[in-house]
């Protein structure tokens, strides 16, 4: 087939681009970040890609990226970072279909005992009885010892997500939720002074008057200002569990509850929250502090009930199978393999092959450690990401452009060789794959690379090479092959910290062994190790919270000291900034209400009425009331994604006419959201309280985003740095420590270099910074590295090595000190 040609690619800040792309190659797209690599990949490739082909089927009207002809297209598919669904029911087993084809198995082969005789009885050697029922089937089996009927357990009896299968204590979630009493009441003191958390302001007062109504219901007299913990046990009853529990009526049996909350209809705190959380389906996000997750008592959090539970294969009850690593779970299926014979190998192998193939292809990918029951909702966006780019080679689909925004993103480098394989084995089957990527031993395996720059925003959206990684090295305008031209650096000195340590005693939570570990403080220290190891484990989990976790602890499992030296101890990790539309790079920096002032105060604003207010699209008064200050309006595309369209009434300007008129140096408000950092500091040159944040936001690598652009529309290091900037902001001059997780995701190695000194810079003014990273030069540039091991999973959690860089290298049992 002939090559894929774009021409005339004006979107975004790609100027007027051509380009001719190998078919059924590995492409690369790399440039630094903001350059307009993400753009040219998807914003225009995959757009028209899937535009031409829903044309080609019958749907009209699609939006059509800015440019001038994209040739020899074919259908496209986009493998995300996106997190899987919020969805507590949801886990890796579920998602791969692995524990749906465990089931299978275990409806096949499973023994348990009969009811009535005791004797172990096997399912493939039990007669089976069909009978329909209210149309419905139901399978009955007859034990083959002393013919006891009986309920035959399928798949659907080994689902935590049906009525046949589910625990019925946890309803199939393996947890419970309990009410954080100390939490939700503080009870040294009185109502009025807010000893309930979550009545506030004028809702406050509200349920405190609607109580007293109810204790005036009841003759219960109280006086105003008492201390919660000097109520009497009626007075809690009422304030606990409200007028219609069970509590209050066994005090007061003869008595009816009020009828209308004027009357004292008082619902009770823990009744209101159970409601709130109902509501939202169960999810306690949001009113996490006022909820306790718990083993079911039940079920011990194996999330089925007591009969699916207990039968097993090979000695193997389902859900110890659930909680193996994917490398432990291959292991098992290889001994049932072996160990069934005749018909009984007809009734599984299907399932068995498709399991083998599967799991090897995910432990291909670096997650071997995984477990069935890893819920995905605790997966990073790179897990995520490498699961469903396992499963695209199930396909055996041929001719398909894949696109991918950088599948490396969580990776140890001894993890990528595998992402290597699986991308050429996609493009082996007869597909083109197009990834955006900064990893140098992926650009060594790519048949074709393309280079954007050479800066970013403005500045790139410009092809300034494009080839294999040896001819970028003889392009003179290509940014990466500048990098790669560059001598190597000479060895250089490291910190020796301020002579204290922050020190972890028996780290034994989730996968790491008892170990004990010290970070010296004054440093930039790298935790590293393969996925899965247990680096977030140590930084996130316990060196962040370990202090609070070993209070009572007589073993001190997880015990932090050296904490206390901080002024403060921020976390900057990878979730999402925010999900709202309406956050934007200003308003989350903190600059537009400084930028608003500014409008606002102008003789042209003041003369025509116009106040800093009349600058905010997300109040009334100076924004467009139809799109609501958005500058677009969702248009549903039933089976497809909604499509964002430019506001009929506004054309995308986002504000009325009059608050446009407003200009600052010539830029209207519009015109200001549409300049990226580095542009707005020349606007602002002579507002320091604007210029200190937007120079930060340069420091971390920001400089090209726009000031408008909102925030969902962030990737995870994007999105991370921004974060650190915002940190960094009104910190200067304190002592604090920062745990960073992978801050340089999604960077180009001279921006990590920018970043870099960023970290550095820190760290000289008296903060001590500890980052999880993979990345070789944030490993190099390191005072301090502990590198954990030697695996992912069961077989990690282990201390492999201490020391500077130099010192890591050395080390024989150092995945990382290899690679370094």
């Amino acid at each position: 087939m002939a090559d894929i040609f774009l021409h005339g690619v004006r979107e975004g800040n790609l100027k007027d681009i051509s380009l001719t792309l190998p078919r059924n190659k590995l492409v690369i797209f790399t440039g630094l970040s903001g350059s307009g690599k993400t753009t040219l990949a998807i914003d225009v490739l995959y757009q028209e890609c899937q535009r031409q082909y829903l044309e080609a089927i019958g749907y009209q009207g699609i939006h059509k990226p800015k440019l001038d002809e994209l040739r020899n297209a074919s259908p496209a598919v986009r493998i995300t970072q996106n997190e899987y669904r919020k969805n507590p029911r949801s886990t890796v087993g579920t998602v791969t279909n692995i524990y749906t084809e465990l089931r299978m198995i275990y409806e096949k082969l499973s023994q348990r005992t009969c009811p009535h005789c005791h004797r172990d009885i096997r399912a493939d050697q039990c007669q089976e009885e069909l009978e329909k029922r209210e149309d419905e089937f139901k399978v009955y089996m007859y034990c083959n010892h002393c013919g006891h009927k009986m309920d035959k357990l399928t798949r659907t009896y080994f689902s935590y997500n049906t009525r046949e299968g589910a625990c019925p204590t946890c309803q199939g979630l393996g947890k419970i939720l309990q009410v954080n009493k100390d939490n939700v009441v503080n009870e040294k003191l009185s109502l009025e002074a807010g000893a309930v958390d979550f009545w506030e302001q004028k809702y406050k007062d509200y349920q405190i008057s609607v109580l007293y109504n109810a204790f005036q219901h009841y003759g219960v007299p109280i006086e105003p200002d008492t201390p919660v913990r000097e109520f009497t046990n009626v007075q809690k009853a009422i304030l606990f569990y409200g007028v219609d529990s069970d509590q209050v009526k066994e005090f007061f049996p003869d008595i009816q509850a009020p009828k209308t909350v004027g009357g004292g209809r008082f619902e009770g705190i823990y009744p209101v929250l159970w409601r709130r959380i109902a509501e939202k389906s169960g999810d306690p996000r949001g009113l996490s502090a006022y909820f306790a997750e718990q083993i079911c008592p039940d079920c011990a959090g194996e999330r089925l009930n007591g009969l699916s539970r207990s039968v097993t294969v090979l000695g193997t009850r389902l859900p110890e199978l659930a909680s193996l690593s994917l490398e432990e779970l291959q292991d098992w299926l290889i001994k049932l393999e072996d160990s069934v014979t005749g018909t009984h190998q007809d009734l599984v192998a299907s399932y068995l092959n498709d399991l083998k193939t599967k799991i090897r292809r995910i432990i291909k990918v670096g997650l071997g450690y995984l477990s069935l029951d890893r819920q995905t909702m605790t997966l990073s966006g790179g897990e995520a990401q490498r699961i469903k780019l396992a499963a695209t080679l199930d396909s055996t689909l041929t001719g398909i452009i894949y696109i991918m925004d950088e599948p490396t993103i969580g990776l140890h480098p001894q993890d990528t060789q595998g992402i290597i394989q699986i991308l050429k084995e996609l493009r082996d089957l007869g597909n083109t794959v197009i990834v955006i990527e900064h990893d140098m031993d992926v650009m060594s395996a790519a048949d074709f690379i393309v280079d954007i720059g050479p800066g970013a925003g403005k500045l790139g959206g410009e092809i300034v090479g494009q080839g294999s990684i040896d001819e970028l090295k003889e392009q003179g305008r290509s940014v990466t092959g500048l990098y790669l031209n560059r001598p190597v650096r000479e060895a250089r000195s490291y910190r020796k910290g301020t002579g204290e340590f922050i020190e972890v005693q028996h780290g034994d939570l989730y996968n790491l062994k008892n170990i004990n570990v010290r970070f010296p403080v004054g440093c930039l220290i790298s935790v590293t190790g393969v996925s899965g190891s247990g680096k977030s484990t140590l930084v996130f989990e316990v060196l962040a919270k370990g202090k609070y976790r070993s209070q009572g602890d007589p073993m001190k499992r997880n015990h932090v000291a050296g904490t206390e030296l901080f002024e403060q101890i921020i976390t900057v990790e990878q979730s999402p900034v925010t999900r709202m539309k309406r956050s934007n790079v200003a308003t989350y920096s903190g600059v537009y209400t400084e930028i608003r002032k500014i409008f606002g105060n102008l003789s042209e604003a003041r003369r025509k009425g116009i106040t800093p207010r009349h600058f905010s699209f997300n109040s009334r008064g100076g924004r467009c009331e139809n799109c609501e200050g958005l500058g677009y309006v969702v248009s549903n595309m039933l089976f497809f994604e909604d499509l964002e369209v430019s506001c009929p009434v506004c054309h995308g300007d986002q504000f009325q006419d009059e608050v446009l008129s407003v200009k600052y140096q010539g830029h209207s408000i519009k015109d200001v959201l549409g300049m990226s950092v580095e542009e707005a500091l020349a606007v602002f040159a002579l507002h320091p309280r604007i210029t200190k944040v937007l120079e930060l936001l340069e420091e971390v690598g920001l400089g090209y985003l726009e000031l408008g652009q909102t925030l969902t529309t962030l990737s995870g290091g994007e999105g991370q740095r921004l974060k650190l900037a915002k940190e960094l902001i009104g910190n200067e001059g304190k002592t604090n420590l920062y745990l960073i997780d992978e801050p340089t995701t999604g960077l180009h190695p001279l921006d990590v270099e920018n970043f870099l000194a960023l970290l550095n810079r820190m760290v000289d003014a008296g903060s001590t910074v500890i980052v999880v990273e993979h990345n070789q030069q944030v490993m190099q540039a390191s005072d301090w590295i502990i590198d954990l091991g030697p695996e992912g999973g069961h077989k990690g959690g282990r201390v492999m090595a201490v020391g500077t860089p130099e010192q890591i290298k050395s080390e024989p049992d150092s995945v990382t000190g290899r690679f370094l």
